[in-house]
């Protein structure tokens, strides 16, 4: 089949480079314009675009598809000319109205890193660790114009693990949606017997996976132990937990675990212990074990190293 490939970070990379192994014929890769990043703020191409160029791929950047304008009509016309089967979409970044929906034969699948309907929209992956959840996966969809309300056709399983972060559960589910868009497309009957028994998603079952923002990344002591190690680990690697030091400086926190320690009658926010385990919290319940801190300008240390700088005491209250 002709294949139109739409998507931008890490997560769609992934999926590509297992489409690319396959006899299929991937017309062009989509991916968002080159952005700046690093210290020097140089124009960075996407992973997409990367390994799209390592395999001679066509490469396309439009701003956008809105009919509004004369670049979004062209960038519809282009897309058109193409002739695909189908146009598979990772984390693109784009919003794609209704007439690019159905300008392929087959229309516009989405892999999606929940198990839709619960955790539509931006954030599935670190709003489903945030959330205590035990499982995740990913959902292919035929999309349509809502945010993530496609048609289901094919779901994957994946547990989560107490000590699963937002960047391992990132790869885990990015090699089951590599998997997945694979065992969708495996063949044009194949595609065709998923989309005939896609099932609708059920409205009262809708959650949504709203973006993340920094502040939300600030810890709150007062929380119980077991919701203040969630956020931890669904905020790593972005925006990453922290601990206001003073108007201008975080100190950041990469990796904690819920402490056995019992802290009676603490401070929520006070240091009760610190050993080579981990800095011991004591939090509205319980008690979070804080095992990997970054200060400004230097690198995430181990609990060793953190009682070495003596920049902590037992006894003293985190902000």
């Amino acid at each position: 089949m002709k294949i139109i490939f739409a998507g931008t970070p890490d997560f769609a990379a992934t999926a590509l480079d297992a489409l690319i192994k396959t006899p299929h014929d991937i017309v062009a890769v989509y991916t968002q314009p080159d952005r700046k990043a690093g210290r020097g703020q140089k124009l960075t191409p996407s992973p997409v675009k990367q390994l799209a160029l390592e395999h001679n791929l066509p490469v396309l950047q439009p701003l956008h598809f809105k009919s509004s304008t004369e670049e979004g009509l062209a960038a519809q016309a282009e897309l058109a000319a193409l002739n695909a089967d189908v146009m598979v979409v990772a984390a693109y970044g784009l919003i794609l109205p209704q007439i690019v929906l159905d300008t392929p034969k087959y229309g516009c699948l989405n892999i999606h890193g929940s198990l839709l309907p619960r955790w539509r929209g931006a954030a599935p992956i670190q709003r489903a660790i945030a959330a205590g959840d035990a499982e995740t996966g990913v959902t292919i969809m035929k999309m349509a114009a809502g945010l993530d309300t496609g048609d289901m056709m094919f779901k994957t399983y994946c547990p989560i693990e107490a000590s699963d972060t937002s960047a391992s559960l990132y790869e885990k589910l990015a090699a089951q949606g590599a998997e997945a868009i694979c065992t969708v497309l495996e063949s044009e009957q194949q595609l065709q017997k998923f989309l005939a028994e896609r099932e609708v998603q059920d409205e009262n079952q809708t959650v949504y996976a709203h973006k993340l923002v920094k502040a939300e990344a600030q810890i709150d002591w007062t929380q119980d132990a077991i919701q203040i190690d969630r956020n931890i680990r669904a905020f790593n690697p972005w925006p990453v937990a922290f601990i206001p030091l003073d108007d201008k400086n975080n100190l950041r926190v990469w990796e904690s675990t819920v402490s056995q320690l019992i802290a009676p009658d603490s401070q929520a926010g006070k240091i009760i212990a610190m050993d080579k385990h981990g800095i011991h919290v004591a939090c509205g319940t319980g008690v979070v074990c804080l095992t990997a801190l970054q200060w400004p300008g230097g690198k995430a240390l181990n609990p060793v190293q953190i009682i070495q700088t003596q920049k902590l005491n037992i006894g003293q209250v985190l902000a």
